[in-house]
């Protein structure tokens, strides 16, 4: 029997409704079935009618409670006895409780379509308050299943399953997604706007990145053909190599690597020189010998250590790296297992909170010798001693360990105050049998066995015969310098940074070189002295930073006017700019060759010699 036969039965039943009315007067009419109007009665009747009464207060009072679980307010008509309901009002009544079955359904079945839409990390659009799903569980599975083939995204319309020729998007690991688009892949996180862009887009502390593609940083007109290598996260040889952005080709063969490279600057390069084979390396792996670790921790305070992603301030947690030294990464593991013992706190850049904020690790690659930086907000560190004691407990090959103090809100590693808290504050390395100092601050190129074969190339284009006079600018700690002094008959270096001019000394100096000098100064303004005062300068070595030289440093070296120029550069794309700026001074490119100095990376070093044109031949 349903809601509306069961009231009527009440209201058909012919007999009198008596008793008192909302307002609590008494002898107020009845209406019976056949519509005429019953008399008036009194309030006092016998008992039969008290007891009617009672039956349809119950009655009333359990229909009001159904309909109040069911959204609706069960009323009596005003003014008559026992409060009976029309038969719309009945039908209103039938229409809410079924409606709030269905509703309920649907909703069941939405839960379950948004849960398995939050698992492909495609959003799932259904319409709300209607029924009509029958067999929508079965044909939403087989367009899932056929989407899972073709990429394309899943959705349903208002009450419809129309989802022809879509599909659900597949998963990515890392939670973020992805959508086939003209068959090029965006990468794409959850609520934020699409991105393609191959080197990210710094915006929220993180970054997207294309899946398959990549182009060389900075690199105008690269072209992407034959720079297209199939990166699958499943299959990467590093868990965090799309979010680092420091190893892009880790999965790419080593041998297509150099190819591209090689392909890449030759193209760039080809208006100015030509270049010779690429170097490369026998074992690619492991080849940095100077680490730095960023430390943060999560919400639990448990320290955590690793890399910035590319263009944010954002850490990634890293315990290894294919590209790091291995005891590098080890001593690394070893601090941050350690900070919670002697409750030293990570760096917060949001609050300013906290001491720890980056640990360098230097390795020298021949000698072994090991430094550890310790860069804090602050210069004291609690428990210093019993610190280092359990720090060399662990790793007893550390050789010294030295704390840079970094109170500045800034992106720079090293801040200007050190103290040595163990060890002599510096390491030693040689290459092509010379001996190097090497301190925090110094510039020591980070692969050593590539660095031998780089300057040593270099050195060789410069075809000396002892009779040279020799400039080396942005000299650094003079390694360039000092592996040609014994070929030349003077050498003169140029560094702006005292540190590394101070280590220049002592390296020429333990190195027994005595032909060689080293100068703090700006090499741009240096080499104009020099021209002014008539200074005569076979050679230039000049290695500058990414950005290049500007135009007052080429300026200056044409003013100079040596017979050759020896150009070491990372960064084809400033190399080429600068490339045509002096071919414009006079000069013109006799030969280059191409370095991988950094391999797994889109990184390279170029090695280019230039001659005036109205020199004689290059030897």
């Amino acid at each position: 029997m349903d809601i509306g036969s069961k009231r009527n039965e009440v209201r058909g039943s012919g007999k009198r409704n008596e008793g008192r009315s909302s307002n609590g007067a008494k002898g107020k009419s009845v209406q019976t079935k056949s519509g005429n109007r019953s008399a008036n009665v009194s309030g006092k009747g016998d008992k039969s009618k008290y007891k009617e009464k009672g039956k349809l207060g119950d009655e009333n009072r359990n229909w009001e409670k159904r309909g109040r679980d069911n959204g609706e307010g069960s009323r009596g008509n005003e003014g008559k006895e026992g409060r009976a309901v029309n038969r719309k009002a009945n039908e209103k009544v039938n229409r809410n409780v079924d409606g709030e079955r269905d509703r309920r359904r649907n909703e069941s079945v939405n839960r379950e379509w948004e849960k398995r839409s939050r698992g492909n990390g495609e959003g799932l659009q259904t319409s709300e308050g209607k029924a009509g799903r029958k067999g929508n569980g079965s044909t939403d599975r087989a367009w899932e299943k056929r989407g899972r083939g073709n990429g394309e995204s899943l959705r349903t319309g208002e009450g419809k399953v129309s989802r022809k020729g879509n599909a659900n998007a597949d998963r990515e690991r890392n939670g973020r997604r992805t959508e086939s688009v003209n068959g090029e892949w965006k990468a794409q996180k959850r609520g934020t706007s699409d991105s393609s862009q191959i080197n990210g887009v710094k915006g929220n502390g993180r970054e997207d990145r294309s899946k398959d593609n990549w182009r060389k940083e900075g690199t105008k007109g690269a072209s992407e053909k034959g720079g297209k290598f199939k990166m699958k996260n499943k299959d990467s040889r590093c868990k965090v190599s799309e979010e680092c952005g420091g190893c892009k080709m880790i999965n790419v063969p080593y041998s297509e690597q150099l190819l591209w490279k090689q392909r890449e600057t030759e193209k760039l390069l080809k208006p100015f020189v030509k270049l010779e084979s690429i170097i490369g390396m026998e074992e690619p792996e492991h080849y940095r010998n100077k680490v730095n670790a960023a430390f943060t921790h999560d919400r639990k305070g448990k320290p955590l250590s690793g890399v910035y992603k590319e263009g944010t301030h954002y850490i990634i947690p890293v315990e290894e790296c294919l590209l790091e030294n291995k005891k590098a990464d080890e001593i690394i593991a070893s601090i941050r297992e350690l900070l919670p013992s002697f409750k030293i706190k990570t760096y917060d850049e949001d609050t300013g909170y906290g001491l720890l904020r980056h640990v360098m690790v230097r390795v020298g690659y021949t000698s072994g010798q090991i430094m550890v930086v310790l860069v804090l907000a602050s210069p004291i560190l609690p428990s210093k001693n019993n610190f280092v004691k359990a720090l060399l407990n662990l790793q007893p090959d550390i050789t010294t360990i030295v704390i840079n103090v970094n109170d500045r809100k800034t992106s720079m590693v090293l801040g200007d105050k050190e103290q040595v808290i163990y060890g002599k504050g510096y390491i030693e390395d040689s290459l092509n049998g010379r001996s190097f100092k090497i301190s925090p601050k110094s510039f020591y190129q980070v692969n050593s066995v590539q660095t031998q074969k780089l300057y040593g190339k270099a050195i060789e284009y410069a075809g000396l015969i002892g009779k040279e006079t020799i400039l080396d600018a942005y000299c650094g700690i003079g390694t360039i310098g000092i592996m040609a002094a014994d070929k030349a008959k003077q050498v003169i270096g140029v560094e702006l940074n005292k540190d590394a001019v101070k280590d220049a000394i002592i390296n020429a100096k333990q190195n027994k070189i005595s032909n060689i000098q080293f100068y703090q100064k700006d090499a741009g303004e240096f080499m104009v002295q020099l021209a002014e005062q008539g200074t005569q300068i076979d050679t230039v070595f000049m290695d500058p930073p990414r950005a290049g030289s500007d135009e007052v440093f080429l300026n200056s070296l044409a003013a100079l006017k040596p017979k050759k120029v020896v150009y070491i550069s990372c960064n084809p794309e400033t190399l080429a700019r600068d490339l045509e700026y002096l071919v414009k001074k006079g000069y013109r490119g006799v030969t280059g060759v191409v370095v991988d100095m950094f391999p797994f990376t889109n990184h390279v070093e170029t090695t280019v010699l230039l001659q005036r044109r109205d020199a004689a031949p290059a030897h």
